[in-house]
């Protein structure tokens, strides 16, 4: 494990661990066991695209319990929770703005109407080139009901 983003990581443990931070310390250390068990059950180093991959996939489990403890009425959970989406949201790429995700959708999608695609098909593929233009920039939840809402229209 020795990539940027890795050591990004590594540095933020043991500062947070300098600094008796326990919610940063344990966002972290379980990040970093995510990031290990990929290790471990793909027998790969990791690269940093690996590792935004599992960041994405933690903060939306993050936001997945928010919505949940927020429905409940559990607010200090949801806080928690949240306080953890915080921390997780540094190590991700700059966030892509509203104009550039409108533009990667309506791009993606002249395309895979100009390969004759519809239907299915045609979500499936723009939601491929999305994910690879946007990959830890844009919540894909929010991005897959627009591309669905602009799909419908035609």
């Amino acid at each position: 494990m020795s990539t940027g983003l890795d050591k990004q990581i590594s540095d933020a443990v043991k500062a947070a661990m300098r600094a008796h931070d326990s919610t940063r310390l344990g966002t972290l250390r379980l990040l970093q066991a995510a990031i290990k068990q990929k290790i471990v059950d793909e027998r790969i180093e990791p690269d940093d695209a690996m590792i935004v991959a599992i960041i994405e996939k933690q903060a939306k489990q993050r936001r997945e319990s928010i919505a949940a403890f927020e429905s409940a009425g559990r607010s200090e959970s949801a806080a928690q929770e949240q306080a953890e989406l915080d921390i997780l949201k540094e190590f991700l790429p700059q966030g892509a703005s509203a104009a550039e995700i409108d533009a990667a959708v309506a791009a993606a999608i002249a395309d895979v109407r100009a390969k004759g695609l519809q239907g299915g098909p045609a979500m499936g593929a723009v939601m491929g080139q999305l994910k690879k233009a946007l990959a830890g920039r844009a919540d894909m939840a929010a991005v897959s009901a627009q591309v669905k809402a602009q799909l419908a229209q035609a």
